[in-house]
């Protein structure tokens, strides 16, 4: 915050009145003694006051004025004690309090509105906040698009598609397999979310005699937006499939939970 903005901020206003709490009054203490417009400020605020209090009750004398504001100020019930002077007349009386009324209402709506000014500050760093995890979590996502995009242009990739088998007919999956690299991705967008226990298996398999490998499961399916799993790289396959296995998978393919399947 710039001294002008502390200036602004109606802190000082509190101060003179006396309405900040220990901690706060440290702080206006050390900014005046850091800043030079700050401690001007704080003078002419002072002036200002004093100047308000004596055009609104001329005749309230100082003396008066000092056990009146200390009275108010410090919430204290005692009744403020006056020395004896000439007699006065009513009007002046009730302009005298007016005066000390006055001032009381200045104060505290100086109060409030500083209370409020820091709620929204707290409020704006709340959305700040927000708005910096929201744009890190789109920036992880145009990242996994990208990934993803860039994925499917690559030439080099051979697009094994997987059509559904007898236990599952409508399921369909995608192998992404670069035979240059090895590596093997697996799109499985088609197949159902797995029960609770279950999961995903994928088996690169050679025909004759039939010899499946698993290069992978399929884990944390649920939740997840875009299915596209790497899995393990292949050197050799003749055809792809996926099952259905007890968690943490099988040491050979439970056919009869046979899901998917597509020859390279």
């Amino acid at each position: 915050m710039s001294t002008q903005e502390y200036i602004e901020s109606g802190i000082l206003e509190l101060y003179v009145y006396g309405k900040l709490n220990e901690l706060e009054t440290e702080e206006v203490h050390k900014m005046a003694q850091q800043h030079l417009e700050i401690r001007e400020e704080i003078v002419a605020i002072e002036k200002t006051m004093i100047l308000l209090s004596g055009s609104v009750a001329p005749h309230l004398s100082g003396q008066h004025y000092e056990a009146i504001k200390q009275q108010i100020f410090e919430n204290k019930p005692n009744v403020v004690e006056l020395k004896k002077e000439p007699k006065k007349s009513n009007i002046s009386q009730y302009l005298s309090w007016a005066a000390a009324i006055l001032l009381l209402l200045g104060g505290a709506y100086l109060y409030q509105q500083l209370d409020i000014t820091k709620k929204e500050v707290l409020s704006l760093k709340s959305d700040k906040k927000k708005m910096k995890e929201e744009y890190t979590v789109l920036v992880s996502k145009n990242k996994v698009n990208e990934d993803m995009l860039s994925l499917v242009r690559d030439t080099k990739n051979t697009i094994i598609a997987l059509g559904g088998q007898e236990v599952s007919p409508e399921a369909y999956a995608k192998v992404y397999w670069n035979q240059e690299t090895h590596t093997v991705y697996v799109d499985a967008a088609g197949l159902p979310e797995p029960p609770e226990g279950m999961v995903y298996q994928v088996w690169a398999l050679k025909l004759n005699p039939l010899t499946p490998l698993s290069i992978g499961l399929l884990d944390n399916f649920k939740g997840k937006s875009m299915l596209i799993f790497p899995v393990d790289n292949v050197i050799e396959a003749e055809a792809f499939g996926i099952t259905l296995e007890p968690d943490g998978g099988s040491t050979t393919p439970t056919l009869e939970n046979l899901y998917t399947l597509g020859k390279v």
